[in-house]
């Protein structure tokens, strides 16, 4: 594929996109949502890129691999109402399936299709498959970090903002109660990334979303992350307590750590 290719699956997106709006607008807040997320993991992966000294072809890749990494959120939301792949189904899965019935990626080589396909299916994923060419395993590292980087900035957004609209979809349906799972704690402290299927209340998921730093593979994604505040900003959204504080620094620790060994 080539950058007219890129072009046109920018329209056909924003064609396809425009395609769940109706005239409900708490509704067309949570697409618009994620219409938003879209065209800026597409930024973070090209700021990424450039960093990272990849090649004109390797960024057309990369590029549509930002723009098609939430394709199933869309489907998902108009069918279930929700973004919680818990209470749905894994969005990842769903955006493939919706990429194959479209046959949007015709324009691409079978070695482009299969590195899209792959970042794609494992861009939520807890872990990495361990059997994956370098290339492969760059290419998944690469989407889940700018796509990390843009969650921050979501979800700090919405926080900011939580008392004049507050969303259960983006919450989870979590409870906004007081209390800290001991296990997301431990993963903190213990350098891991938290689990979904530990989350009991929204401040675990806050903290879940800082042991994200966890997951981050470039040093340009660190550095990202140390220059916007991330951790800082979600951390101040949280109970100033000892035990919350203490695991919050571990994050702010490994981040300074990886740039400095890098300097």
């Amino acid at each position: 594929m080539n950058k007219n290719d890129l072009i046109d699956l920018k329209k056909w997106f924003a064609d396809y996109v425009s395609g769940f709006y109706t005239d409900n607008p708490d509704y067309n807040m949570a697409i618009k949502l994620k219409e938003k997320h879209t065209k800026q993991v597409c930024l973070d992966i090209i700021m990424l890129g450039q960093k990272l000294g990849l090649t004109d072809q390797d960024m057309i890749v990369a590029e549509t691999m930002a723009l098609f990494h939430d394709i199933g959120r869309f489907k998902q939301y108009a069918v279930y109402g929700t973004f919680n792949d818990m209470a749905s189904e894994n969005h990842a899965r769903l955006g493939l399936r919706q990429i194959c019935t479209h046959k949007i990626l015709s324009a691409c080589s079978k070695q482009e299709k299969r590195l899209i396909a792959k970042a794609i299916a494992h861009h939520n994923a807890a872990e990495l498959p361990k059997n994956e060419d370098e290339k492969t395993l760059f290419f998944m590292r690469l989407l889940r970090d700018a796509d990390k980087l843009d969650i921050w900035r979501v979800v700090i957004d919405y926080y900011r903002n939580r008392d004049k609209h507050q969303n259960s979809t983006i919450e989870l349906d979590l409870p906004d109660s007081p209390d800290c799972s001991q296990e997301i704690l431990e993963a903190l402290n213990e350098h891991r990334i938290a689990r979904l299927q530990h989350l009991k209340t929204l401040n675990d998921f806050k903290l879940l979303q800082i042991s994200w730093v966890f997951d981050l593979n470039f040093t340009a994604s660190f550095q990202a992350v140390q220059n916007r505040n991330y951790i800082k900003q979600i951390a101040a959204t949280l109970p100033q307590l000892k035990h919350i504080t203490k695991a919050v620094a571990q994050a702010h620790d490994y981040v300074a750590k990886h740039i400095s060994s890098a300097e």
